[in-house]
């Protein structure tokens, strides 16, 4: 398929519509990143995307594009609300998969001779690894007012304050959820699993903010360089899984009852409109919410960890909440298409909102700089923050990039692995990593993955975010 793409710009690619597809199928990337974006089928996943009814403009695929179930990661797609669909392969088995940064009042030279100390506490405090369950115990009753509530339910037992809940997208709990539609085999899954981090690429990173690209809007967010940062990047765990799982059966019938003509099963979907699609949404939100509660409980862990291996209190530390975005989700929102407003669905799968300057979804806060978007790398090199532009609103329906995209499956990464000492190599970069196995860290290393740097480069080339911040990583732990 590569011969076939052209060129629009130097960090903009496009597939002509041919065949089926009804919009043309574009990569933002840039020129030296084409090999690796070419180098699985995720190109040819965002083609068939394009085949999608009611799907306007575009399919779309980031820098960090890799092989996904059905939509490419990194894929971007918007349909119209009355004649479109939705489609779970869309939004991904890991709904709200997102990423919370953290800021605090330390300095670089206040942690670093305790960084070891941190990192163990951080393990120990935080449930992580597979199948990994919580301290909190839900029953039924409150496990439907988390679905119901997200974050605000953590808060309100006293897990955080309310001035988190001002910094999290959607303040921290999507509406439209409704608990009696998901499956039981899918709140058990979830029932010890709130406050967990689980396995795969999630994480919880101490971080310093080691570069401004602008100083203006680092100072908007609270961030100066030196200063000690926590990124919490996980999702809905087992329930959100399940939710997928259950919808994707659903969804393969609907496809033969409302004669949808697909080129790949994995993108099985149904009208917005019809029964299963109200259904699949209000099932999501309610994994969506999940997640949110899921991420506002480690934030209370990672409080405590800190005072505890700092000898501090949690006042001196101040751990306060930047802010928080969610992936892997499927969102109704208004823009601006041809000239007029228009209502879509938007399915952001490894990609992150990107909300201009002003868009009354943006908390006051950071209404005048753009949604914070917050990219994180592999363990060992570097994280960003980003905020969102204009030319996103009117070229990605206000999406960009959510990371840095893996170039080796997990399998090749433990593989490319064997003999190696990743933990001494870590801490040979300076870096700290703890993790249940040493299978995950495999899994993770920094060869597994593009470099964030370049994918970032890309999206600001682009026009549709902006950088602003440089973290680089202290200390890891993974599941």
């Amino acid at each position: 398929m590569k011969h076939d793409v052209k060129k629009i710009h130097d960090h903009l690619f496009e597939i002509p519509a041919h065949g089926k597809m009804r919009v043309p199928a574009r990569i933002y990337a840039s020129e030296k990143m084409l090999d690796a974006v070419f180098s699985d089928d995720a190109p040819q996943q965002a083609a068939n995307v394009a085949w999608l009814p009611g799907i306007i403009n575009y399919s779309m695929a980031m820098p960090d594009i890799h092989w996904g179930y059905g939509f490419p990661i990194g894929g971007v797609a918007a349909f119209d609300y009355e004649t479109g669909v939705v489609s779970p392969g869309g939004v991904g088995y890991d709904i709200n998969c997102g990423v919370r940064l953290l800021k605090t009042d330390l300095q670089l030279d206040e942690v670093r001779p305790k960084m070891k100390q941190l990192v163990d506490q951080l393990f120990r405090d935080i449930p992580s690894g597979v199948g990994s369950t919580g301290p909190t115990k839900l029953t039924r009753a409150d496990e439907r007012a988390v679905l119901q509530d997200g974050a605000g339910w953590a808060v309100q037992r006293g897990y955080g304050d309310a001035a988190d809940l001002n910094r999290i997208e959607e303040n921290g709990a999507m509406s439209g959820a409704d608990p009696d539609l998901i499956s039981e085999r899918a709140l058990t899954r979830g029932k010890e699993q709130l406050g967990t981090l689980g396995s795969g690429n999630h994480f919880v990173e101490v971080g310093v903010v080691d570069e401004i690209y602008n100083p203006g809007v680092a100072a908007v967010l609270g961030l100066a360089k030196g200063q000690i940062t926590v990124t919490i990047h996980t999702g809905s765990r087992g329930l959100g899984h399940q939710v997928c799982d259950d919808a994707i059966k659903v969804m393969l019938r609907a496809v033969e009852k409302y004669g949808i003509e697909l080129p790949d099963r994995q993108l099985c979907c149904a009208p917005i409109q019809s029964p299963e699609g109200r259904a699949y949404l209000a099932q999501m939100a309610g994994a969506v919410n999940f997640a949110f509660a899921n991420r506002q409980m480690i934030t209370h862990w990672a409080r405590g960890a800190f005072a505890h291996a700092l000898g501090m209190t949690e006042r001196a530390v101040n751990m306060q909440v930047v802010y928080e975005v969610a992936h892997n989700i499927a969102k109704i929102e208004e823009h601006i298409v041809n000239g007029q407003k228009r209502r879509v669905c938007v399915h952001r799968k490894g990609a992150t909102r990107a909300f201009a300057p002003n868009h009354p979804a943006i908390p006051q806060a950071y209404r005048d700089i753009g949604q914070p978007v917050l990219i994180p790398g592999d363990m060992g090199r570097y994280s960003y923050v980003l905020v969102g532009t204009d030319r996103a609103m009117e070229e990605t329906f206000g999406s960009t990039c959510h990371g840095a995209g893996r170039l080796m499956s997990r399998t090749k990464a433990k593989q490319a692995g064997r003999g190696r000492d990743l933990r001494a190599e870590m801490a040979q970069r300076g870096i700290v990593v703890r993790a249940s196995s040493y299978a995950t860290i495999a899994e993770e290393m920094p060869d597994a993955y593009k470099d964030v740097a370049d994918v970032v480069d890309a999206v600001h080339g682009a026009g549709i975010s902006k950088k602003v911040i440089k973290l680089r990583p202290l200390g890891v732990i993974k599941g």
